[in-house]
């Protein structure tokens, strides 16, 4: 009875951390961000620019440089990224955002290199861009044949009090400039508290993305059509309701097992640079839990306990990349197939530059 109390207050402990300090400054945003995305972008541009008939030459690499000024956990990119590919994109184009954004966006990457050095922030960053285009190749080919679905409230996304005919002669650019204009504060806010406050009480990240969120009603209230306000909320309460319960389900259940896994055998097992550490520092970070930047302490922690580079470096991709949160909730909004393709193959190709690179590279 007294393993068993212990193991539910464990993932308490995990859930409680989660809700105070990652859901009002990164969740709500995220959330606020994919409705406004689904709502506003022109579903034409975004198939021209990130859409299964555009190159991969060209909507790859424009996804993965985006996706390293997002400073988002593995379950606050899951929005964006789906706000993104039921806005259009491509089924490539999202889970490369899912992975780069977490993985290696640019505040995880500075403060790897304060903690671990500029040579593992080097290789973190093409280990990640490897990986994320080997991710998007195999999405897109094992959904070649798939037909896009739609959110629940989502409809042709045409200009509000625009006729169909108009719209396809017109086919309006990506996004109006009053449009635009809401996004970039919606995005601000969630980028803001991150960006801005590195250190402290978690209340200066309140006060900053408060502000920016205030600042954002007023710019909506007096800006966007009426009805354009009630479809973004309605889609951002389909993001709400699909992906909120699942998250926090994920998250109780990592607390509890990190509550079991065993210290000593971390040590043991995750020396060197073998092919089994890698694949074992996979299993970890895909298990657990990272919010954006705690995953470079905790590895430091483990390399001054004997962890190879190796792991180290797949650790630092995978925790943050990929967690059991993100599973269930990439399983409940984009498909269970989807799911069971991604995560054994960010697990594979983990596993294999952890390998790599501790080999012959480090």
């Amino acid at each position: 009875m007294s393993l068993l109390i212990d193991l539910l207050a464990a993932g308490w402990g995990s859930l409680e951390y989660y809700i105070l300090e990652h859901t009002l400054t990164c969740l709500v945003p995220a959330f606020f961000l994919a409705g406004a995305m689904v709502t506003f972008l022109n579903r034409n541009a975004i198939l021209d620019l990130l859409g299964e008939q555009a190159g991969i030459m060209k909507s790859f690499p424009l996804a993965a440089a985006a996706s390293f000024l997002v400073a988002a956990c593995s379950c606050t990119v899951i929005p964006v990224a789906a706000g993104l590919y039921f806005a259009g994109a491509g089924v490539g184009v999202a889970f490369i955002i899912l992975w780069v954004a977490p993985a290696a966006n640019i505040l995880a990457l500075v403060y790897t290199g304060t903690i671990l050095g500029a040579e593992m922030v080097i290789v973190r960053i093409i280990a990640a861009l490897l990986v994320a285009f080997l991710v998007g190749l195999v999405m897109r080919f094992a959904f070649r044949h798939e037909r896009r679905g739609e959110t629940a409230n989502q409809t042709d996304h045409k200009t509000v009090g625009q006729s169909g005919s108009d719209a396809q002669r017109t086919r309006p650019k990506i996004i109006t400039g009053i449009n635009l204009g809401l996004i970039a504060l919606v995005l601000i806010s969630l980028l803001a508290p991150n960006y801005l406050v590195r250190e402290g009480p978690y209340l200066h990240k309140i006060l900053v993305w408060g502000g920016v969120t205030i600042a954002a009603a007023i710019y909506a209230l007096r800006m966007i059509d009426r009805d354009q306000l009630i479809l973004w909320v309605r889609e951002t309460w389909w993001f709400v309701r699909v992906i909120f319960p699942l998250l926090l389900a994920g998250v109780f259940l990592v607390g509890i097992i990190q509550a079991v896994l065993p210290e000593a055998w971390v040590r043991e097992w995750l020396g060197g640079n073998t092919m089994l550490a890698s694949l074992l520092a996979t299993l970890i970070g895909a298990f657990s839990y990272f919010a954006t930047m705690t995953e470079a302490p905790f590895v430091d922690a483990l390399m001054d306990m004997g962890m190879g580079y190796g792991p180290a470096l797949t650790l630092l991709l995978v925790g943050p990349g990929i967690s059991l949160p993100n599973w269930l909730a990439i399983a409940r909004i984009f498909g269970i197939k989807k799911a069971l393709v991604y995560i054994p193959t960010i697990i594979i190709l983990g596993t294999i530059v952890g390998w790599f690179f501790g080999n012959f590279v480090f």
